[in-house]
């Protein structure tokens, strides 16, 4: 889960959240909350950083983690943000500490860093499992795991069953310390479209299991530092190739610009390589001296990982919304984020059950992804807060198929969503309107039923605001050619509930005719069985329909007048 990294980058993660919102819970709310997060955050650390394993995701724990920082700003702002409890198993020493990397955001902090440097070079951010190899006279003497940084457990045994770990160095490497990452090899792994598949935790789970798992032959080692090796990069990737670290070498590309970090990031999330990743690293060739190394005080080495796939969003409300045909939506409206080019406000999850299964009230803490197309999807709720704060969904006896013909308060959103389905090319085909033009529309002249424009003047579609008189003359002369549809698109607007396919082969050319139509009369038509002609009968009869014959009637629309 590279959780260490969090050592480094918290006030950075802190400044992106500080123009978000506080809850508007009380001090003893706000306490519950930050209790329950808290202890649920420190379960997570004590598996990560003394068992190897990752409960939940980064995404989750990154999330999460600023999450319970930003209310520590709205609640207790006077104390320091709170980092992971990283108490380890380890008790090894490391000759020379694991600095970490800072993770900068975009290509504009990596270019002000970059600035006045020489001698860049990128490499990609292996995901695995961090640790160090050192080799005494010219044997592997230890392999540690990076614990805090300064302290990691022995891993020494498990090495020796890691046929990539080479056992015997000569020459300047006979008596190094070496820093990498032990990763799971993959085949033609495309970051972009695979993701993570857990890799650092297949590899963490194998080297902490007392057993010895058949993965070992499948880990791999990149290192990607040499504390007091030579100060010529191309001579330390010949001597690291040489001995047996071949991809470090292969891996390792020289920039002299942010364009070309920012074009082999790219490459390399979107190519196959034989191992996962999670973004760049870019370095200084010259560094420090090893006996300076410090836990999170690196600034010759920087990372910038990969946009995230997922991301974590407070639901600030909970909105209903209702379709032509009566089906209600649940809406969920989030703190904004940005996945990809896209900044995400709101997402639909569906039907009320989904909703209800979810179990997502007011403050939950939902990961949200990109589905296709890019819409917006919830794929979890990773947090509920303990106050469960819900709305009264509508019920279905308000919303039917056959509510909104006429308009009322509570109905408007079906009413408009008719009103839509009307003007939509494959109904009446109103060229020009959309749902916000019918929106302003009702909003200024009030329409009393789905077929109320139809007796809308000229001057008052001049009198709505925001509507420029070539639209209003353009609204007018849609309106008007309307009028001359036939009668078959006037059913498909009324939303008859017969298939689509029927209606090219339906006899009937007046109303009355299809009042007159019993059940078994339907039937007769194809693809029509009973419960569709009960349906049919039913829908034919009712009074609002009734009603709404009568007005375009009176209007003169072909097929309703006598």
């Amino acid at each position: 889960m590279k959780w260490i990294t969090k050592l480094i980058g918290f006030l950075g993660l802190l400044s992106a959240m500080a123009s978000a919102a506080c809850p508007a819970w009380s001090s003893v709310q706000a306490q519950q909350e930050m209790v329950k997060l808290n202890e649920k955050l420190g379960k997570w650390d004590r598996s990560y950083y003394q068992q190897g394993v990752s409960e939940v995701s980064d995404a989750t724990y990154d999330g999460l983690r600023r999450q319970y920082n930003e209310w520590q700003r709205c609640f207790h702002p006077s104390e320091k943000p709170q980092q992971p409890q990283i108490a380890t198993l380890g008790k090894a020493l490391h000759p020379i500490a694991h600095t970490g990397v800072k993770k900068l955001p975009d290509s504009e902090a990596v270019a002000q860093w970059a600035k006045g440097k020489t001698d860049l070079w990128v490499q990609p951010k292996v995901d695995g499992v961090a640790v160090t190899l050192i080799y005494q006279q010219g044997h592997l003497f230890k392999l540690l795991s990076r614990g805090d940084g300064e302290k990691g457990q022995d891993w020494t045994a498990k090495a020796k069953m890691i046929p990539a770990i080479p056992k015997t160095l000569s020459g300047q490497l006979a008596n190094s310390v070496l820093q990498g990452e032990v990763f799971w090899k993959r085949d033609s792994h495309v970051q972009k479209a695979m993701g993570g598949i857990n890799a650092r935790g297949k590899v963490a789970g194998a080297m902490m299991s007392q057993s010895s798992p058949g993965l070992m032959s499948e880990l791999g080692i990149f290192i990607w530092a040499w504390p007091d090796g030579p100060a010529d990069m191309n001579m330390k990737l010949d001597m690291l190739a040489q001995a047996g670290f071949p991809l470090t070498k292969k891996w390792s590309m020289p920039v002299t610009s942010v364009d070309k970090i920012a074009m082999l990031r790219e490459s390399w999330f979107t190519t196959p390589l034989p191992f996962v990743t999670d973004g760049i690293v870019v370095r200084e060739a010259i560094e420090p001296a090893g006996k300076y190394w410090l836990p999170g005080k690196a600034t010759w080495v920087i990372a910038w990982k990969y946009p995230p796939a997922q991301q974590i969003a407070e639901v600030k409300d909970i909105q209903f919304t209702v379709g032509r045909t009566g089906k209600i939506a649940v809406v969920l409206r989030l703190n904004p984020l940005q996945i990809d080019d896209k900044k995400i406000k709101r997402v639909n999850i569906g039907s009320i059950k989904r909703w209800q299964v979810l179990d997502i009230a007011l403050g939950d803490q939902v990961m949200v992804s990109l589905a296709g197309q890019g819409i917006p999807r919830v794929d979890e709720v990773v947090w509920r807060v303990s106050q469960r704060n819900k709305p009264q969904p509508p019920t279905d006896k308000m919303v039917t198929p056959l509510s909104c013909l006429f308009f009322e308060i509570w109905c408007r959103e079906q009413f408009i969503a008719r009103l839509a389905w009307i003007s939509s090319p494959e109904v009446m085909n109103i060229n020009g309107v959309s749902l916000r033009s019918w929106q302003q529309i009702q909003q200024n002249l009030s329409l009393k039923n789905i077929f109320s424009w139809l007796t809308v003047t000229q001057e008052e579609l001049q009198q709505i605001s925001g509507i420029s008189p070539a639209r209003v003359a353009h609204l007018w002369q849609q309106f008007s050619q309307v009028r001359q549809q036939p009668f078959r698109q006037w059913l498909l607007a009324f939303g008859l509930p017969l298939p689509r396919a029927v209606f090219a082969t339906l006899p009937d050319s007046q109303w009355s005719q299809l009042v007159a139509r019993d059940e078994h009369s339907w039937q007769k038509l194809p693809g029509i069985g009973a419960a569709r002609a009960k349906k049919l009968v039913e829908f034919v009869n009712h009074p609002q329909i009734a009603a709404l014959v009568v007005f375009l009637a009176e209007q003169g629309i072909r097929g309703f007048a006598d």
